[in-house]
This record gives structure tokens, sequence and C-alpha cells, in this order.
């Protein structure tokens, strides 16, 4: 099966064109997304100038080996880190298959190309056991109590899903207390508790079974948020899981509850990237502090965590400014979200995100920012080269 991700496809023949719809149609194609256009790579080109790109890029190219360079070249410059190419080509040549690999390009067909072919390869880029998990966990925590961190947490899945048509995952955490599937009008039978209550079945398979389906990218791993049992876990209890949901969504975003004990702190430690939301206040700013400060402690060789200041001007309410909150801890303010009680009542009551509910609201671009900041994807500009464009370049300097 392949896994959750979304292709592009940029085709110059019919026959081609027609294969890539029929391979979509396939059984094993069931959980991915597939758009499919023609014109090949002038039109991928500018495609993504202004877009940023999928987890699968498929190009169709015809003509000189140099023309089919140079155009790859060019196509680089706008493509992400981690994102994946598929060339289909009419030249059957082992030199340039040799050269486009070694450029960084995943696989070369050479047309005319079949339905198993292609899924074949598709399969091989993201099956491969030794090849890296496929997705990205994002891990939203409230530095105190009651500051909105779920809420954040869950707009900004919802966001990742909508910018990027790409599929999202959202495994809400606080298994007693948790809020997801009411603000994704969502009462699913199973969830979090069921996936690791029993590890023994815990797959790919068995985790498509129990996900709550919240449009066509977002999916949720809902709490049971009920008091019938209490719910100790230890430092491993969520590893299994998060493993599994990496290894069949792009973007995993990680509802962590308010809380410290050993699961917790292994989560956060272990994701790849962590978004603190505080309210502009001191007992905020202390425990975010001590946060920040253990997170560069045992995590120096990654991003420092994203901070959204949540709640801003409560009316009279005496408040840290938030770049006076965001210097003291040493970063920067990723957004600062205005106190707006009937918005965000209004969303929570009627089972809405805010870009549902108000898309053009400022709020809601908030959280568009906060998605595209999290989401480990460049914006669409010519500067923003992947490895691959990177390589393209290096090498072109060398040949040169």
């Amino acid at each position: 099966m392949i896994p959750r991700i979304t292709v592009h496809s940029f085709c110059l023949s019919d026959s081609t064109m027609h294969t890539v719809e029929a391979a979509t149609e396939d059984r094993r194609m069931l959980k991915a997304h597939m758009k499919i256009e023609m014109g090949g790579i002038p039109v991928a080109i500018s495609t993504f100038e202004q877009a940023p790109t999928p987890n699968l890029i498929i190009v169709e190219t015809s003509g000189a080996r140099e023309d089919l360079l140079q155009s790859l070249d060019r196509l680089a410059e706008y493509c992400d880190a981690g994102t994946k190419v598929i060339v289909i080509g009419d030249v059957n040549d082992v030199t340039l298959y040799r050269e486009l690999i070694t450029r960084g390009v995943s696989e070369y067909l050479i047309a005319p190309v079949s339905i198993f072919q292609l899924i074949g390869a598709i399969s091989n880029l993201y099956n491969d056991p030794e090849a890296e998990p496929l997705g990205r966990t994002v891990a939203f925590y409230g530095v105190k109590g009651g500051c909105g961190a779920s809420t954040v947490a869950h707009n900004g899945a919802w966001c990742l899903a909508r910018k990027f048509d790409s599929e999202v995952l959202v495994a809400d955490l606080d298994l007693p207390f948790g809020t997801a599937g009411l603000d994704y009008n969502q009462d699913p039978l199973q969830g979090v508790f069921e996936a690791i209550s029993s590890p023994e079945r815990l797959d790919e398979t068995y985790l498509d079974r129990i996900l709550a389906k919240c449009n066509e990218h977002l999916s949720l791993l809902a709490a049971p948020a009920t008091l019938e049992r209490t719910y100790d876990h230890n430092e491993k209890t969520f590893d299994q899981l998060i493993d599994t949901m990496r290894l069949s969504t792009p973007h995993v975003v990680l509802d962590v509850p308010h809380t410290w004990n050993s699961w917790v702190k292994n989560t956060l430690l272990n994701a790849d990237e962590i978004v603190l939301v505080a309210e502009p206040d001191l007992a905020n700013l202390r425990n975010a502090k001590n946060m920040v400060d253990l997170l560069k402690q045992l995590r120096p060789n990654d991003r420092p965590p994203h901070l959204v200041m949540n709640k801003v001007n409560v009316p009279k309410r005496p408040e840290i400014k938030p770049d006076e909150f965001a210097s003291a801890l040493g970063l920067d303010v990723q957004a600062a979200i205005a106190f707006e009680p009937q918005l965000f009542g209004t969303a929570a009551n009627n089972g809405q995100m805010i870009g549902e509910l108000d898309g053009k609201h400022a709020i809601a671009r908030m959280f568009e920012d906060l998605a595209q900041s999290v989401s480990g994807k460049a914006q669409p500009t010519k500067s923003s080269r992947s490895p691959l464009g990177e390589l393209f370049s290096k090498l072109k300097r060398k040949a040169g």
C-alpha cells in the first residue's frame, strides 16, 4: 500500500496520462492523493513557482538529454526538501539514468510505462524498510493550563491540511479531557486509547480502521475524554503509535496536554517541531523559560520551539508585551493571537475552525502562517532551494 502522500503528475502523452489515471484507481493507491495535468516539466515549473511542492512529483519528458537536464535543473529550484521526483522519458540510455540518479532524481522510467511499473516505483520509494519515515511530528504544548494550546493545535493542523493539500493526522494525547473531537465535530468510537492498549495489533491497517476522517486531507485520532478509568502511562507508551503514524502520514500533529511526566517529556524531546503556546503573564513566562532552557539543553541541534502568544489584549488585564515576552526567552513571536471570545466561542460551539468561520479574519491568516512555519516546506520562491536543487547547481558549476 502506498501511504498518505500527495502526488502531482505532469504528463506529455495521452497514453501516460491514462496510465496515471488508471494507477490512481488501483487499491494500492487508495490512500494517496493524485493530481494530474498535461504539459510536462514546463507546466510543473510554472505551478511550483507559486505553490509548495507535494511529496512526489512525476514528470514526463521527451527530447534531447541536455534539454531534460536543464529543465530538471530549473524545476529543482522550486522543490522543497523531502520532495521526490520520478521522471518518465523516451531515452533508453543507462548513462542518462545514472546521471539523473546521481543528481537526486528518485527514479527514471522509460515510456511507455505500465500501471504496475508506476505503482511499483512509488512503492519502492515509500515502502523501503531502510527509508526515512514519511511523516514529521509537530508537538503543541501549552506552558500553562488553559492557555489555549489545543485550539491553536487544531486550527494549525486544519490550515496545514488545507494550505498544502497534504495529509495531516491529529493525535489528541489528552486522554481524559481532550477536545479535538468537539473542535472537529467528530464523535469516533475508537481512538488513541485503543491504539496504545493493543500494541500487538498496532500497524498501519489497524490505525486506518480507528481514524476519524474530518475532511479530505485531515484525520483524527481522538481521545476518549471520559473518566471511567485512569490513564497512567509510562515513558514509552506513545512511541509505537507515533512511529506508526509517521510511516503513513506526512504531517502528524500531537496535541500534548499540560502536565509534566516522563511520557510528555519523551514526546516533546522526540518531536520534529515544537510549538509552545503561552499567555502574556508572569506565570506563563516562568514556565516557558523553564521549558525553553530544558529544550536547549536536551535538543542542542534542533530548531528552537515556535512561540505562539495567545489571548493577547484581554481588557483591563495587565500583560507582558509579546515582544518582551519572546525576548526574555531568546525567541521570536510566531503569532500573537488577540483575545476574541466571540470568534473562538462561536467556532467552538459550531465544531468549526477559525478559517471555516471567517477565512478572511486576521487570526485565520495567523494560523496559515503558523502552518507554513511548522510544515518544513519553504515559501515558493526561487531562492528556497532543496538539496536536490543545490546538488544540481553544484554539479553544473563543476561541469562548467
